[in-house]
C-alpha cells in the first residue's frame, strides 16, 4: 500500500496523463453517449443558479453529468494539493525556456511554476494586471463561445472525432498563443 501511495505522490510523465484524458474520449462516447468538454459548465451553474422562464430559458439538467466532472476536477485538484503533494516538487523548465523568460523580464522561472513577475498580488492590483485579467478573461470568454467550446473539448473530442470546425479552432488556439507569448508578453509584462 505504500508504495501505491508514493507512485500516486510521484510525477507522472506527461504520455501517462495524456493517455488516461484521451481515454476518455472513448470511455464517454461507449459507456454515456456524451462528448467531452469543460466550458458549456458555465452555462449549467448560471442556468442552475438563476433560472430564466421564457425564450431564453436553458436545462441545465441535462449537464448535471458535465457539472459532476468539473466538481470532481476541483475536488481532484485539492486532494492532490492538500494530501498528495511531496516536499520535492518542482518543475523543470528548460535552459532555453529560462533564458527566453529572462530576455523579456521574468527571472523567479526557476523558483516557481507561476512566475512572480506575472503572478503576485501585487502586480495583479496593477494597471496591467487588471488589464491581463479583465481584458485576458473576456477574450478567453469570448473565444470559447465564439469557438463553439473551450480547448479540451475541441483538442480533444473534436479532433478524435474527425470534426473540421474543431481542427480550425486549435489552430486558432497555437496559432493565438503562439502570438501573445513572442509578440505581446514581452511588451506587456515590461
Amino acid at each position: 500500500m505504500e508504495s501505491i501511495l508514493e507512485l500516486i505522490k510521484s510525477p507522472w510523465p506527461w504520455y501517462i496523463g495524456g493517455a488516461l484524458i484521451g481515454l476518455m474520449v472513448p470511455l464517454l462516447l461507449f459507456f454515456a453517449n456524451k462528448q467531452f468538454g469543460i466550458s458549456s459548465t458555465l452555462s449549467n451553474i448560471c442556468a442552475a443558479c438563476i433560472p430564466i422562464k421564457g425564450k431564453y430559458q436553458f436545462d441545465w439538467k441535462k449537464g448535471k453529468w458535465n457539472m459532476t466532472i468539473a466538481l470532481g476536477i476541483v475536488a481532484g485538484s485539492y486532494i492532490a494539493a492538500n494530501f498528495l503533494r511531496t516536499d520535492g516538487f518542482h518543475i523543470d523548465i528548460s535552459e532555453d525556456t529560462i533564458a527566453d523568460l529572462q530576455l523579456i523580464g521574468v527571472h523567479s522561472s526557476k523558483e516557481l511554476f507561476a512566475p512572480t513577475e506575472i503572478f503576485s498580488w501585487e502586480s495583479l492590483f496593477s494597471f496591467k494586471g487588471i488589464i491581463f485579467i479583465v481584458l485576458g478573461g473576456f477574450l478567453v470568454g469570448f473565444g470559447t463561445r465564439y469557438a463553439g467550446g473551450c480547448t479540451s473539448g475541441h483538442a480533444i473530442m473534436g479532433l478524435s472525432l474527425f470534426n473540421l470546425g474543431s481542427l480550425v479552432a486549435v489552430i486558432g488556439f497555437f496559432v493565438g498563443g503562439l502570438i501573445v507569448t513572442h509578440l505581446l508578453l514581452p511588451y506587456l509584462i515590461n
